[in-house]
C-alpha cells in the first residue's frame, strides 16, 4: 500500500508533464499558423507581381481605349451626298467595340494634308462611358490636350435639331467642334471644322456638312433608319445656310436662353 507522502510527491511531477505537454501543443500550434499565414503572403505576394506584368490598357485616344479595334472589313454606313471636287477626302475609320459600339469617322485634309474636318457617328454599345465629358474627348480628337478649355459658341439648326459648337478657349485656331446626341437610337454625331473665314461661314460649313450626311445601311437597327428618315423631312440645301436663324442670330439671346 503507497504511503501519503508519496501519493503527494508525485502530483508535481504529473504537473510538470501536463504543462509541458501543453507547451509543445502550444508551440507546434503557432508553428503552423505562422506557416499558412506565410503561405498567404507569398501567394498574395505572388499575384500582386503577376498583375504587374499585365499590359498597361488606360490610353484617352478613343480609338485606342481598351476593347476598340479597326474593323477592316466592315461597310461604310454614312456618306456625305454631292462632295465637292475641290474636297479630299482622308479617311473612312471604322471602330468596333466587343460590347457593341461601333464608330464611323470621316476626316477631310487640305492642302499638305492638314485636317480641316472630321465626322464621327458614334453608335453607343455597353460600353459607352460617361466619366469623361464628350467635349474632352472633342478636344483630343481635334490634337488639344484632354483638359483644355473649351468655350461655348452657340447653337446651329440641322436636319437633326439644334447642334451645340464650342471652340477652344485662349488659342488663335479658328475651328470650331460640335456635338448632337440622341438617346434612341442612343447615337453621338461630333467632330470639328475648319473650314470658313467668319464665325457665321464656320457655322454654316458645319450645318451644312451635317445636312448633307445620309445613311447608306441601318443593318439591323429599324431605329436609325427612322431618325434618318424623319432628319431627311428636314433638309435644307447648304445655300440656305448662309443666313443667320434664331439660333445664330446674335440679337435673340435672350430666346435661345443660356448656351
Amino acid at each position: 500500500m503507497q504511503s501519503p507522502e508519496a501519493s503527494t510527491a508525485a502530483t508535481p511531477a504529473q504537473i510538470h508533464l501536463t504543462l509541458a505537454n501543453f507547451a509543445d501543443e502550444v508551440v507546434g500550434t503557432l508553428a503552423s499558423l505562422f506557416a499558412y499565414v506565410g503561405a498567404l503572403v507569398l501567394f498574395a505576394i505572388l499575384g500582386l507581381a503577376g498583375l504587374g506584368q499585365l499590359p498597361d490598357m488606360r490610353d484617352d485616344e478613343p480609338g485606342s481605349k481598351p476593347g476598340w479595334s479597326a474593323a477592316d472589313r466592315s461597310h461604310p454606313a454614312f456618306a456625305l451626298s454631292h462632295l465637292d471636287s475641290s474636297e479630299k477626302t482622308a479617311s473612312y475609320t471604322i471602330l468596333r467595340h466587343p460590347e457593341g459600339g461601333r464608330r464611323d469617322v470621316m476626316r477631310w485634309t487640305g492642302e499638305a494634308d492638314r485636317p480641316v474636318a472630321e465626322l464621327e457617328i458614334y453608335r453607343e454599345g455597353g460600353e459607352f462611358d460617361v466619366v469623361r465629358p464628350a467635349t474632352a474627348d472633342l478636344a483630343v480628337r481635334m490634337g488639344l490636350d484632354a483638359a483644355a478649355p473649351l468655350e461655348q459658341a452657340g447653337l446651329i439648326d440641322t436636319k437633326f435639331g439644334a447642334v451645340s459648337l464650342f471652340r477652344p478657349t485662349g488659342t488663335a485656331q479658328a475651328c470650331l467642334l460640335y456635338l448632337k446626341r440622341s438617346e434612341e437610337p442612343a447615337l453621338q454625331i461630333s467632330g470639328f471644322s475648319c473650314q470658313g473665314d467668319t464665325l457665321p461661314a464656320q457655322r454654316a460649313a458645319i450645318a451644312c456638312m451635317l445636312n448633307r450626311l445620309t445613311l447608306l445601311t441601318s443593318g439591323n437597327e429599324p431605329k436609325l433608319a427612322e431618325l434618318f428618315a424623319r432628319a431627311e423631312l428636314k433638309r435644307r440645301g447648304c445655300a440656305a445656310q448662309g443666313s443667320p436663324d434664331w439660333l445664330l442670330g446674335a440679337a435673340n439671346a435672350q430666346l435661345r436662353g443660356a448656351l
